[in-house]
């Protein structure tokens, strides 16, 4: 077990939105940060998001190598040379059902320690899932940490936004995450993993970029109702989502033309987050946003309307929102490297607190 020092950790994030990896150092002990590093990005290629895709909604056992090939090759790139003591690797999550068949991470932590030389954390969410815990999301104990790096001195917000949207509310006067009060955290609901398929479908392209079409057409409130009336909204926090749960969405856009359904799926998305600003203890002083997400100012522009609190990207207070995801798990891998608790009750639902994540050391082979 590592001693409570400062060091340099090298974390990793493949979101579900399968556009590529992201790596980023954060100096810590686990526990306070005390400065960010490098950062880099290895995108996937068309081909390989192709093979990523494919393996959506697979469990281990099924024929996955191709996949898992990808991941490793993809994570040596982004990983190699930018000088940690210490690797959190998430891995691409490719299905996600706590309560029943668990949660699925696909990634071999062991080879990429023997390709990098470096010892790796990796398979956060299993421990969770196996005491209760809906295995996400992990990274509010991070936004915990940021909360008080960035001085704050009042409850703030973290909203990510990638594929799927969640939602930390965190208290900074409270010193350590797990204890009562410090934080609440759940998704919130689709994000952007709906509207990146539709444009795909519809137009060939990855993304709705600038919001421009969403910009150009008309919300379908018929729409937006149905959505809102799903059983998941009714549903208290803690509560997570696979990417895939809301599949539906797009039947509900269907016969609209493509500005029509980018514009509704995009306020979906936003609906969403606002139904989960209702389960937050205490108003936020302001709503700090990263992931792509934050680039839609459409979506940005529909949460500005419905808050009363400042909505804005978290570049505003000095962080990184394209790295805050992986920083989170260089952050998260010093702390079960350290056997400090990465989840709790308030986060994930976990019966206990519980530090999840294996480690690996490179053998010498490697």
């Amino acid at each position: 077990m590592l001693k409570a020092e400062r060091m340099w950790a090298l974390g990793a994030m493949s979101g579900t939105s399968l556009d590529g990896v992201d790596a980023a150092l954060v100096e810590t002990d686990g526990e306070a940060i005390f400065g960010f590093g490098d950062s880099r990005y290895r995108a996937y290629t068309k081909d390989e998001q192709a093979v990523l895709s494919a393996a959506l909604g697979r469990w281990p056992g099924d024929d996955l190598g191709a996949a898992e090939a990808v991941v490793l090759q993809a994570h040596i790139e982004a990983l190699s040379g930018m000088g940690a003591a210490l690797v959190g690797f998430h891995g691409q999550t490719l299905a996600h059902d706590p309560g029943g068949r668990g949660t699925h991470q696909l990634g071999d932590g062991a080879a990429l320690a023997d390709a990098l030389g470096l010892p790796v954390v990796w398979d956060f969410r299993s421990a969770d899932v196996r005491l209760g815990g809906q295995g996400a999301p992990l990274a509010p104990f991070f936004h915990h940490a940021c909360a008080r790096y960035i001085g704050a001195d009042a409850p703030v917000a973290f909203l990510n936004l990638g594929g799927v949207g969640n939602l930390t509310w965190t208290d900074p006067k409270v010193r350590r995450p797990e204890d009562a009060g410090a934080l609440i955290a759940f998704d919130t609901g689709p994000a952007n993993a709906p509207i990146n398929d539709f444009m795909m479908a519809r137009r060939n392209l990855p993304y709705d970029e600038g919001g421009r079409l969403a910009r150009s057409g008309t919300v379908a409130e018929g729409a937006l109702e149905l959505f809102l009336d799903e059983a998941y909204f009714l549903k208290m926090p803690p509560k997570s989502l696979d990417r895939d749960a809301f599949a539906d969405m797009i039947d509900l856009v269907g016969e609209l033309s493509d500005a029509d359904a980018a514009a509704t799926l995009t306020a979906m998305s936003a609906a969403a987050v606002l139904r989960g600003m209702e389960h937050c203890p205490t108003p936020p002083a302001r709503l700090l946003v990263c992931g792509g997400g934050r680039h839609n100012p459409v979506m940005m522009d529909m949460l500005r309307a419905a808050l009363d609190c400042e909505v804005a990207p978290v570049e505003n207070v000095g962080l990184d929102g394209d790295m805050l995801e992986a920083q989170a798990f260089g952050y998260l891998a010093v702390r079960v490297a350290r056997g400090l608790p990465t989840s709790c009750a308030a986060t994930t639902g976990v019966r206990a607190n519980v530090s999840g994540g294996t480690l690996s050391q490179p053998t010498e082979a490697g």
